[in-house]
């Protein structure tokens, strides 16, 4: 398939949304986020989505137009419920939520729960950081479905449960560290089987426990093993912890039900520069702990060394202008769907 301009895909993405009974509102923010995730180079959590979106709002797992509603809050402080509407659409409104508090309060800590999938979490992080707030947050899917063996183990027990931080500075791009505390995020086991490519060893291992290079094998009952490698005991610890803060801490719960909806808890936290440091003198520092970083001579294989968030943000800008790539396998899924809901071929085919 031809590269494809991310207007064309966000149109698409929009008008399926719609014909699903999304608001607009709504689905404009779930077609961004797809596409943004595309955009910086993180095809698993981009448009290969919106089929499984769409099959979980007919089983009424997501809820367009759900209410958003604060069951407690204080002026630092809020807990809210999603009431099972786009993880997207209720993130973001909870990580404003969290900024707003924080201009005023210097530190604000919200949970939310009872949402769908929120995507890649760098987005959210990025708010706070374009705010000139250091952003952290954490996501689990409580008692819902489980991708990941706990260290020591070959059964699924947990989720990739990630983990994302956001810091402003005076670089050309968002300094963002975001990534899961497992070895892989589940969608790179879906894109790699879209692909028909086979994943590295270390990611997954069969039902038996047995390392494999072969992504079916994940979903014929085997599991995604924690970050780490031979060190995976680290990756496991920090996957416990955001489990806590996520699930626990949130009161969404552990465990796996078979009749789960497949939802994300979140804990966020916003940190308010100003009432630290002053923010321009913060900025600076960073700046220039990240070209300090950058001095080190590349190790053999590499190229240079890279800021957390570097590699994105010089990947948005190729793809801007490149346009963005889209598998065989997942277009068609994406294109089926749409003709099925009767989206005009204008669209379908800018």
């Amino acid at each position: 398939m031809p590269n494809f301009e991310p207007d064309h895909l966000e149109k698409l993405a929009f008008a399926i949304y719609v014909a699903k009974g999304t608001p607009e509102e709504e689905a404009s923010v779930v077609a961004s986020h797809q596409v943004k995730a595309n955009l910086v180079g993180h095809d698993s959590h981009g448009v290969i989505h919106i089929p499984e979106y769409c099959e979980r709002i007919d089983k009424g797992h997501i809820v367009p137009g759900a209410p958003f509603d604060i069951v407690s809050e204080t002026d630092s402080t809020a807990v809210i419920d999603g009431n099972w509407g786009f993880g997207f659409v209720v993130t973001e409104k909870a990580m404003k939520m969290a900024i707003d508090k924080a201009k005023s309060t210097g530190v604000a800590t919200l949970t939310v729960r009872r949402q769908s999938h929120i995507g890649r979490l760098g987005d959210y992080a990025t708010m706070a950081l374009n705010s000139d707030m250091i952003g952290l947050i954490t996501a689990d899917s409580g008692a819902g479905p489980k991708a990941v063996a706990p260290f020591g183990g070959r059964a699924r027990r947990l989720g990739t449960n990630p983990i994302c931080i956001g810091v402003p500075s005076d670089l050309d791009g968002p300094v963002v560290l975001d990534m899961a505390t497992s070895a892989v995020a589940a969608g790179k086991i879906s894109l790699a089987r879209n692909r028909g490519e086979e994943v590295p060893l270390g990611w997954i291992v069969d039902k038996d426990g047995n390392p494999t290079t072969d992504p079916n094998d994940y979903y014929a009952g085997g599991a995604i093993l924690p970050v780490g490698a031979d060190q995976g005991h680290k990756g496991y610890g920090l996957s416990f912890m955001v489990e806590m803060f996520s699930g626990l801490f949130t009161g969404l719960g552990f465990g796996i039900d078979p009749k789960a909806r497949h939802n994300d808890g979140c804990f966020i936290s916003v940190y308010n520069v100003d009432y630290f440091r002053p923010l321009k003198e913060f900025k600076t520092s960073v700046k220039e702990f990240a070209e300090f970083i950058k001095t080190s001579p590349p190790a053999a294989g590499f190229s240079e060394v890279f800021y957390p968030g570097e590699v994105e943000h010089i990947t948005e800008q190729k793809r801007r202008a490149e346009g963005v790539y889209i598998e065989d396998e997942t277009w068609r899924q994406i294109t089926e769907l749409a003709r099925s809901l009767q989206v005009p071929e204008s669209i379908i085919n800018n």
